[in-house]
């Protein structure tokens, strides 16, 4: 099983929704398919069936979670010390043909999240930012067709 990188910021908010899946949620399905087995006939019983399928959605990301968790490795953002673009950087970009200033941060694929510009390292712009330093350029494939950037700066904070 090989491991992967993870923040710590990312490895604690994983840990936080496992823990509300299990000590929180997991109960009250417990409850819920309980009393829905008290209505009756469990063949005509529509809460039962439902209260069933959440609890088999909530297992299995509680499973998922697990797994994430036990292959993670996590990675202390702030103790990099690099001239080059690796795994936690926060990084400034321009893309150069509409001249908009981006910021991502480069982080594992289970706590990206496009709306906070947390971006996979897997990702084709984290591929290519990896290893780039200030002033580089570098063409993303895209769906609408290739995107320039230029790597304004980066820094390693948590």
């Amino acid at each position: 099983m090989d491991e992967v990188p993870i923040t710590l910021a990312g490895k604690t908010k994983l840990q936080a929704e496992l823990d509300q899946l299990v000590k929180i949620e997991r109960e009250e399905i417990k409850i819920a398919i309980s009393e829905a087995r008290a209505l009756g006939d469990l063949k005509e019983n529509a809460e039962y069936h439902a209260a069933k399928e959440k609890q088999g959605i909530i297992e299995g990301r509680i499973a998922q979670l697990q797994g994430v968790l036990a292959r993670s490795r996590v990675v202390e953002v702030s103790k990099i010390k690099s001239q080059k673009i690796v795994f936690g950087a926060t990084v400034f970009v321009v893309d150069t043909e509409k001249d908009i200033r981006h910021k991502y941060i480069l982080v594992g694929e289970d706590e990206s999240n496009s709306r906070e510009n947390k971006i996979s390292y897997t990702s084709p712009l984290g591929k290519a930012l990896i290893g780039k330093e200030e002033g580089d350029t570098v063409v993303v494939k895209a769906p609408k067709g290739d995107v320039e950037y230029e790597i304004e700066s980066f820094e390693f904070i948590d």
